[in-house]
């Protein structure tokens, strides 16, 4: 199997808590807070190996916070590599109001990263060894430019690293046009913007995805439909993966487990089937957790079971 690793440019010490009601000016009771590690990479490294995988998390980390995260990725047996960045990490905190059942997510900007501390984690991806498999996910934190992180992924590609991007907005479109892109997995918004075009009818977002395949953009394109699962498409052709009715307690989560169990069927040479309804079933196995947890091996199991027997 080959080997995976992430990037995490922007990590962050998350905590979840539980308040009965949400109002203004009061004091709002909460319950202990449960600290968990956060950021796109870190979460997907986590997810694989929650899936029985292994993976590599690379991360700058930063003061206290930045201690508490990397302790809690050794509790998960979760590898790291990081460098040490002089801001603290980040710690975001996601609020689950119990009369209502909403959810609140407030997230901190990203630790500000000093030109050498990004030079010293390009120095650690480009010691990747060519074959492997790279997902870079999650935000930009202050100080690093789009321009920045193409010239990474170029330099990662030239090495023979294989990478997978699961960002947004001007950092996925400009990574997109480096072409070769392993995996990209954007929601049905998203794929819009990249196409720049309105994709109302099901035909549509299909026909947009197979043009970012046939365009060399990306090599498998895979279209987050929420409740609806997911469209894949590359050079043999497309799949639609629906899972099973289930009621969701929380989306937090669901878009790395996904990713992370889709690396882990790539690692291992999956058909886009396979890899696709595996991706559904791990993404669909965090949203029936309550806070910032992820998807667990037993309940994915169960949801891909029936996803390849449906």
């Amino acid at each position: 199997m080959d080997r995976i690793f992430t990037l995490t440019l922007s990590p962050s010490l998350d905590s979840a808590t539980l308040t009965a009601q949400l109002y203004p000016e009061g004091k709002l009771r909460c319950s202990a807070p449960v600290f968990e590690p956060g950021g796109g990479g870190i979460n997907v490294a986590r997810a694989i190996v929650h899936l029985g995988g292994k993976a590599t998390a690379i991360f700058p980390a930063g003061g206290a916070t930045g201690e508490h995260l990397v302790s809690l990725l050794a509790d998960e047996q979760v590898a790291v590599d990081t460098v040490e960045s002089h801001d603290w990490t980040r710690q975001n905190l996601h609020v689950h109001v119990e009369s209502t059942h909403e959810q609140y997510r407030f997230v901190m900007p990203g630790a500000t990263l000093s030109e050498d501390e990004f030079r010293q984690l390009e120095e650690k991806v480009l010691a990747i060894e060519s074959g492997a498999l790279l997902v870079i996910s999650g935000s930009l934190p202050p100080g690093v430019k789009t321009e920045r992180l193409t010239q990474l992924i170029r330099a990662a590609q030239q090495n023979g690293i294989r990478c997978i991007v699961d960002s947004s907005g001007e950092a996925l479109s400009a990574a997109l046009t480096l072409g070769n892109i392993e995996l990209v997995k954007p929601n049905q918004k998203e794929l819009s913007a990249l196409v720049n075009r309105d994709l109302s009818q099901p035909d549509d977002v299909r026909s947009a995805a197979e043009e970012l395949v046939k365009s060399g953009k990306a090599r498998r394109v895979v279209v987050s439909l929420g409740p609806q699962g997911a469209l894949a498409v590359d050079e043999t052709g497309s799949v639609q993966v629906v899972p099973p009715p289930m009621k969701s307690q929380s989306t937090v989560g669901a878009g790395d487990s996904m990713v992370g169990a889709m690396t882990l069927k790539l690692a291992q040479g999956a058909s886009l089937r396979e890899m696709t309804q595996y991706g559904v079933a791990a993404g669909s196995a965090a949203t029936i957790n309550h806070g910032t947890r992820l998807c667990s091996l037993d309940d994915t199991q169960k949801i891909f079971t029936y996803l390849t027997n449906a």
